[in-house]
């Protein structure tokens, strides 16, 4: 027999799609299982150690490698392995920080969204750059927020400004609270998302309120010794199609996925308080309020509550009139819209459209690959299925396990009668 080590292309492909039914099956016949029974490394056939980069990870939509220690991409992981895994976090406490590193997130719908993550963990990096002399993040929160791990998120400082005047589309107050920040703290760097309802307005006009010229789009840093602050930013230009290199400057206005977030510490998030009064003069602009939109008409990547129907789906009328009820935009799988259901521009997951809504509700989906690899960037997958072990399940944050019809006929008998004892109230 030939003691030629012959290579199968086809299972190396598998152990390089994490998402693929025999993955698992693949990486348990190649080799050595490590950190608590997940493969991430096995011997090549040429004797070289193989890494499996998606062992504790996953490739987002930009092409850039997310990684995801606490579990919650994994799926089956159980809620107590993931109350364990916050818990090992190591507790990290600056007294004495040598300089600061201010963050204005987004909280859109008033908690961090998978952007304000990423952007702190890109404040975290410039702050823990020197072990000797680190600095601290603070975070500037305007308006009420529901947040409840704000340390988790790696924030050592948190100066929280909810006063009714900072609510809604208040760009000259948020500035006035910036600016007594910036007088107060003297932060070295100003970090805000690049996100065209939130920190593209506000970093704009910070950035010419302190006389910088701020970095836009910017999605990689690293270290240069030669620029003024120590620091080389990549950022995206020519509407995306090539990178621009420059020193960062003191204002950055950061895309999603710039880093990866804080999963391995906790911080002390301490609530400070600002001693000079922030002038409430009346602003030029006056804030109406939201318009009502006709969910139907949101564009699925741009959704933030997606009801999605597929197969398990038998009553679509009643399927319209729960999205219509619970004011979701319509989505579907590609079973759904492969029999006529549901239109192609419905469709989500790799072959449809990526989705990036806060929640997802998956009625009646078993959740194939492509589809999974859609809505892997979705906060709340809560999902509706009579299969219990189907995949789509693993991947939810919260299952319901019956007939979708009933459950959805349930909820929108609650959300109705809700709304009608606040009618009576009112």
């Amino acid at each position: 027999m030939s003691e030629i080590i012959r290579r199968d292309p086809r299972r190396e492909w598998i152990a390089r799609n994490r998402l693929h039914p025999e993955y698992a099956t693949v990486l348990a016949a190649l080799g050595v299982h490590r950190g608590g029974g997940a493969t991430s490394e096995w011997m090549g056939p040429n004797g070289v150690v193989r890494k499996n980069p998606r062992a504790i990870g996953f490739i987002g939509p930009n092409g850039v490698k997310r990684i995801d220690r606490s579990g919650l991409q994994q799926g089956g992981q159980s809620t107590a392995a993931t109350t364990a895994a916050r818990d090992s976090r190591r507790t990290v406490t600056i007294d004495q920080p040598a300089f600061l590193v201010a963050v204005v997130p987004d909280l859109t719908g008033g908690r961090l969204s998978g952007h304000d993550k990423d952007l702190l963990g890109l404040a975290r990096r410039l702050a823990d750059a020197d072990a000797e002399h680190p600095g601290a993040v603070v975070a500037i929160l305007f308006g009420e927020h529901k947040e409840e791990a704000l340390g988790e998120a790696g924030i050592d400082r948190v100066v929280h400004l909810d006063d009714e005047f900072y609510a809604g589309f208040s760009p000259e107050a948020r500035l006035a609270a910036l600016s007594a920040v910036e007088r107060e703290m003297t932060p070295r760097f100003w970090l805000l998302p690049d996100s065209p309802l939130g920190g593209a307005d506000l970093g704009r006009r910070l950035s010419l309120r302190l006389g910088e010229r701020a970095a836009t789009g910017v999605w990689q840093i690293e270290a240069d010794h030669e620029s003024p602050l120590g620091w080389r930013c990549t950022a995206r230009g020519g509407a995306g199609s090539l990178d621009i290199q420059r020193p960062l400057p003191r204002v950055a206005l950061a895309l999603a996925e710039c880093a990866e977030p804080v999963d391995e510490t906790r911080h002390a998030a301490e609530h400070l308080t600002l001693a000079a009064s922030i002038p409430t003069t009346l602003s030029r602009i006056e804030d109406l309020g939201q318009v009502a939109v006709d969910p139907a008409g949101v564009a699925l990547a741009e959704a933030e509550f997606i009801l999605s129907g597929g197969n398990g789906v038998k009553e679509w009328d009643a399927f319209h009139h729960a999205a219509k009820v619970l004011g979701a935009t319509e989505g579907a799988s590609r079973v759904a819209v492969d029999d006529g259901f549901m239109a192609r521009d419905r469709q989500v997951g790799a072959t449809g459209t990526w989705v990036t809504a806060r929640v997802y509700m998956a009625v009646g989906i078993s959740g194939a690959i492509q589809h999974l690899q859609g809505i892997q960037r979705c906060d709340k997958v809560v999902a509706i299925n009579l299969d219990p072990g189907c995949d789509i399940i693993k991947r939810a944050d919260l299952a319901v396990i019956g007939d979708s019809t009933q459950i959805l006929a349930a909820l929108v008998a609650m959300v109705e009668q809700q709304r009608g004892g606040q009618r009576d109230a009112a």
